[in-house]
């Protein structure tokens, strides 16, 4: 998927936060997108040439069918809850998610979709993890229903591949940050506390800070999606993050020195959904198809802080940012 085609390809979600990043990615290498989303968030991606927007719910199968039609290629990147509010209400989580993917799946098939590639999660599939960094063979025994969700799409694209050749290919991902995530979502540590800093307000942090995750950044994400897409060998399940663990604390000292003044802070008690530590092994995505994160965390902080400071003309009188480039 490396030249441009003339059959469409489809991105569930592709107005979103990863989904805008995977659209400009495709575009950019000739692609014609189709783009699933709802009204509110296709404003976020300006239509064109190469970009056709479909409106639609995600839970209704008619809609799904109409942008479906003609496409090959589905990237699957709806998700419409988070770890925390997955526990909240596990019935709904499995209906918008689980429920809504398989009548997904069904669609493409009755359309003759050929791959499907998903966006799970490396942060919770793996559950708390027996050793670090994390291999795709790891057991999972996910704690929190987002987790399971995402395991059980997973193992739904192996049945339809299974039962009607319908080729998939799962994507582990770790924590994604970048450009357009939102800073007011519960999700998203590095957008999230980048606004609170920005704003002066104090960072609420469950537990002592010495949680430890892997924050991969959008565009490199975005690129995986689309290397994916045109892999051919046997497996079909690959870690995506950067390969290196950065605790809550290092994430806070780190935009301190990007502002070049303290952050307050505000320690809670810790949250029984968040595993200690996830950081994942990137070495199968790597050589099976040549993906490796091209953006250091630091640079992806600084590009993140850039981009909220030109949304939001709020950000543009508080302190001076530092000097990493």
């Amino acid at each position: 998927m490396g030249r441009a085609v003339t059959e469409p390809v489809l991105v569930l979600g592709g107005a979103g936060f990863l989904g805008s990043h995977l659209t400009e990615a495709l575009v950019e290498q000739g692609f014609q997108v189709r783009v699933f989303d709802r009204a509110k968030n296709l404003i976020r991606v300006a239509a064109g040439p190469h970009v056709e927007h479909f409106e639609g719910n995600f839970a209704d199968a008619s809609q799904l069918a109409r942008a479906l039609d003609g496409c090959e290629t589905v990237f699957h990147l709806i998700g419409t809850t988070h770890p925390k509010t997955s526990n909240d209400d596990p019935v709904h989580d499995l209906e918008a998610n689980l429920v809504a993917t398989v009548r997904l799946l069904e669609a493409a098939r009755r359309c003759k979709v050929k791959k499907i590639v998903f966006a799970s999660s490396g942060g919770t599939v793996y559950g708390i993890p027996a050793s670090v960094p994390i291999p795709e063979d790891h057991k999972t025994e996910p704690i929190c229903s987002y987790g399971i969700h995402k395991l059980a799409i997973e193992k739904y694209l192996r049945l339809y591949d299974h039962l009607y050749r319908l080729d998939y290919c799962v994507l582990r991902i770790s924590n994604a940050y970048g450009e357009r995530q939102e800073p007011d979502s519960a999700q998203g540590a590095v957008a999230v506390f980048l606004d609170r800093a920005l704003r002066g307000e104090a960072i609420d942090v469950w537990g002592d800070g010495a949680t430890i995750r892997d924050y991969v950044y959008a565009g490199d994400v975005a690129r995986a999606f689309r290397l994916a897409a045109r892999h051919s060998g046997t497996r079909r399940i690959f870690n995506i993050g950067s390969g290196r663990g950065v605790s809550v604390n290092q994430l806070l000292n780190a935009i301190e020195a990007l502002l070049g003044r303290p952050v307050p802070r505000r320690y809670l008690q810790g949250r029984p959904f968040d595993v200690p530590a996830s950081v994942l092994d990137i070495s199968l995505a790597a050589s099976d198809f040549g993906w490796k994160p091209e953006v250091p965390f630091e640079l992806g902080l600084v590009r993140t802080l850039e981009w909220l400071r030109a949304s939001d003309r709020r950000y543009r009188t508080v302190g001076p940012t530092g000097s990493i480039r």
